[in-house]
């Protein structure tokens, strides 16, 4: 005789619904799916290198970094803003001329949640991942975004299951 699926209890549907809202995960759990291969470029490079390994990665942006340390960042939002709205030729500026000096970064141990609420308060695109002094990554907004997407389709089918399961007619 089959056993009768029991009916989910308001806690399970608050728990699941509560899910859906928050951003689970750490930063760590996203490095191991996307890797943590970083690209970056040196202050003294032109933003012309910049922009063409850029494109080379398929990045919005770069970490600047003099040897091992982690000096600002270069954004396709940098170049257009303080590059060529200023006129400035991309061949002959350096990198360390129109980057970001002050990086917000974060650690592998924070949560994704706190990633969004930080690119959102501050207006960004790209989190350095710093590890003690070392970068070990580059999360992007398009990376959190694709989290928040998988982690609602998995509540939405956490959902149909608690729904579609079989009640008592």
């Amino acid at each position: 005789m089959n056993a009768m699926p029991s009916m989910p209890t308001r806690n399970q549907l608050a728990a699941a619904l509560q899910d859906a809202i928050q951003l689970r995960g750490t930063v760590a759990d996203l490095l191991a799916q996307k890797g943590t291969v970083v690209h970056a470029i040196g202050p003294a490079e032109t933003v012309y290198a910049a922009i063409h390994k850029m494109t080379e990665c398929r990045a919005g942006a770069l970490p600047v970094m003099d040897g091992t340390r982690l000096v600002g960042i270069i954004s396709e939002r940098d170049y257009t803003r303080k590059g060529i709205l200023q006129g400035r030729a991309s061949n002959e500026t350096r990198v360390d001329e129109i980057m970001s000096p002050k990086v917000i970064t974060v650690g592998p141990d924070t949560r994704l949640g706190d990633c969004m609420k930080v690119v959102t308060d501050h207006g960004i695109r790209h989190l350095p991942v710093v590890d003690g002094e070392r970068v070990v990554g580059l999360l992007s907004i398009g990376d959190l975004v694709r989290a928040v997407v998988q982690q609602q389709a998995e509540v939405i089918q956490s959902l149909k299951s608690f729904i579609g399961s079989d009640y008592p007619t």
